[in-house]
């Protein structure tokens, strides 16, 4: 027969006495952690939303741009002529090839003259009258410093040159805006207009280096643009 074992009354007092302190220590871990545990589930959250909103900030919002390329046709409505033209954001303003340039007055305002510096062969090609390239006259709206190139210099000549500046409508693809544009003789570039960032700016929009030509012949409703396109070689090196 079996022997009885026999428990000590105490037993269960000192089990329950280990679980209470048990389940006592756990619960104050828990209410000392769970403001810990808060906090960094606040921190998450919190770095979360800012990266976010950081990340928002940095995109490049392009919304209502529109994407030309390197190269462009780009329609003068003071002149009625469609040019083609380099597009640099790298520079600040835009330039027209001009020579022959003078100042005079008229009527108390300060004007200038120039003739359209774009070689004989290809104005004929574009189909150019007289008035539109020899002696255009418009007013004047500033003088603007250009930096010249170090490389370009000679001895004691100055780092700048001093152009003078008129306001023109330029018309690329479908859009249209009044810029300033400096004059100064290109001719030792493939492009007779240069666009700056001024410019493209106004027109709100971006360039694609990868595209040539990509907007087409300018079409601004505002302005009738079926003059000829000028047929410079858009292969040829420079600006």
């Amino acid at each position: 027969m079996p022997r009885k074992v026999l428990q000590s009354p105490c037993d269960d007092t000192a089990l329950h006495r280990a679980l209470y302190y048990t389940l006592a220590s756990f619960l104050w871990l828990w209410r000392s952690f769970v403001p810990l545990i808060r906090y960094v589930i606040a921190m998450v959250l919190s770095l979360s939303v800012f990266s976010a909103a950081a990340s928002d900030e940095a995109e490049p919002q392009h919304e209502g741009k529109v994407i030309y390329g390197l190269h462009e046709k780009v329609r003068i409505k003071e002149l009625g002529v469609n040019l083609s033209a380099k597009l640099d954001t790298g520079a600040e303003s835009a330039s027209l090839s001009a020579r022959f340039i003078k100042l005079f007055e008229r009527d108390g305002e300060d004007w200038v003259e120039f003739d359209l510096s774009i070689d004989k062969n290809d104005r004929q090609e574009m189909g150019l009258s007289k008035e539109q390239w020899d002696d255009v006259q418009m007013p004047l709206s500033r003088h603007v410093r250009i930096k010249k190139r170090s490389e370009n210099l000679e001895k004691g000549e100055k780092d700048y040159s001093r152009r003078p500046v008129v306001e023109m409508t330029v018309c690329i693809g479908g859009r249209e805006a009044v810029i300033d544009v400096n004059l100064t003789d290109r001719r030792d570039f493939s492009y007779p207009l240069l666009i700056g960032s001024d410019a493209l700016r106004k027109l709100n929009s971006l360039v694609d280096p990868a595209i040539s030509m990509g907007s087409g012949r300018p079409q601004c409703k505002a302005e009738n643009t079926d003059a000829p396109s000028e047929a410079n070689d858009p292969d040829k090196a420079g600006d």
